[in-house]
């Protein structure tokens, strides 16, 4: 599975000479879990009865399918 940075950020240079190294920053993945996990958490009808572990779990599922449907 492909596991692009999601929101890179290049090195650069600026006008003034000082270099900025860059940062790769958050994976796609971890991105698509976080946003899962949050859509999750504000849903009432989510069961409730759901460990915390569980719903990270589900969420991270949630991220795979999407990495997945954008090898498609």
């Amino acid at each position: 599975m492909n596991n692009p940075p999601a929101f890179p950020f290049p090195a650069y240079t600026y006008p003034n000479g000082e270099f900025n190294q860059g940062e790769d920053g958050i994976t796609m993945r971890d991105y698509f879990a976080a946003r899962a996990m949050e859509a999750l958490l504000s849903d009432p009808d989510w069961r409730q009865d759901m460990d915390i572990k569980d719903t990270a779990l589900a969420a991270y599922k949630t991220a795979d399918a999407m990495m997945k449907a954008r090898e498609a």
